[in-house]
C-alpha cells in the first residue's frame, strides 16, 4: 500500500483532533445563514427577475422544482402557513421531517442522544420524490387547474 501524501495526513490529523460538535455547528451556521438571508432579502416583495435568478427560470420560463422555496420559507419564519404552502406546498410538508432528521442526527453527533429514529424507506424516498416530480410538471402546464399552482 502507497505511504499517504502530505495533505492526506494533514486532513487525517486534522479529522482525529476536530471535536465532535464542529460538523453540526457548521450545519447549523449554513441553516442560519440561509434564514439569515431569506429574512433580509424579503422574497414576497423583490422583484421576478431580482438577482439571483433561477437559471431555469431565466432561460426557459419554467419554474424548477424548488421554485417558491425561499419564498415559502419566509412565510413559515412568518407563522404563515398557508401563504407559504401556496408558494411550495412539498417544501412545507416536508419541512417538519427536516428538522427532525436534522436535530436528530446533529444530537447524535454533537451531544450522543438517542432520539428516536424515524425509518424512511427508499420506497417512501420514491414516492415523494415522484410527488414532487408531478408536482413540478403540474406547476408549469398552462391551462386550468394548473394555473393556480403558479407562483
Amino acid at each position: 500500500m502507497a505511504e499517504p501524501d502530505r495533505l492526506s495526513r494533514f486532513v487525517a490529523r486534522l479529522y482525529d483532533r476536530t471535536p465532535r460538535w464542529v460538523v453540526p455547528l457548521a450545519a447549523v451556521g449554513c441553516v442560519a445563514a440561509g434564514i439569515g438571508y431569506t429574512l433580509l432579502s424579503d422574497p414576497t416583495r423583490s422583484a421576478p427577475d431580482a438577482l439571483p435568478t433561477c437559471l431555469l427560470k431565466l432561460t426557459t420560463g419554467l419554474d424548477c422544482p424548488g421554485c417558491g422555496g425561499t419564498r415559502a420559507l419566509w412565510y413559515v419564519l412568518h407563522a404563515d402557513l398557508p401563504a407559504a404552502a401556496r408558494h411550495h406546498f412539498l417544501f412545507v410538508l416536508a419541512l417538519p421531517f427536516l428538522a427532525y432528521f436534522f436535530v436528530a442526527w446533529a444530537g447524535k453527533q454533537a451531544f450522543g442522544w438517542r432520539l428516536p429514529e424515524l425509518r424512511v424507506g427508499p420506497k417512501l424516498v420514491g414516492v415523494f420524490l415522484g410527488a414532487w416530480l408531478a408536482f413540478s410538471v403540474a406547476r408549469n402546464l398552462p391551462w386550468p387547474p394548473f394555473t393556480a399552482l403558479y407562483v
